[in-house]
């Protein structure tokens, strides 16, 4: 849907959005999606608008997908970006450098 450009809103339509990933609850009634906008620009608005047009999407997934019960759905920003950039900032510190490169404290 966002790739086609299926949603008409013009914040959506404004954004390359991934979705890297989509958790679904045990019953299947609560699906969790998880985007960025690339870039990682205007995050709240890319939220906002999807938060707007989430009635819209629920409906297409109940038109295309199989199940018993269209999922309630809920958009996140996927931070895991934001956290590996962090763990790769640790991991090039001097302390930490020097423990994977195997110096001895002298």
């Amino acid at each position: 849907m966002l790739s086609r450009g299926g949603i008409h809103d013009p914040v959506i339509e404004a954004h390359m959005i991934t979705v890297p990933e989509v958790h679904m609850s045990a019953d299947l009634r609560l699906a969790t999606i998880y985007v960025m906008p690339l870039g990682g620009h205007d995050e709240k608005e890319v939220l906002d608008a999807l938060d707007r047009n989430k009635r819209y999407v629920r409906g297409e997934i109940a038109r295309r997908v199989n199940l018993k019960f269209a999922p309630e759905i809920r958009f996140r920003i996927d931070e895991r970006f934001d956290e590996a950039e962090r763990i790769e900032k640790l991991l090039r510190t001097p302390e930490v450098r020097r423990d994977l490169d195997g110096e001895s404290d002298k």
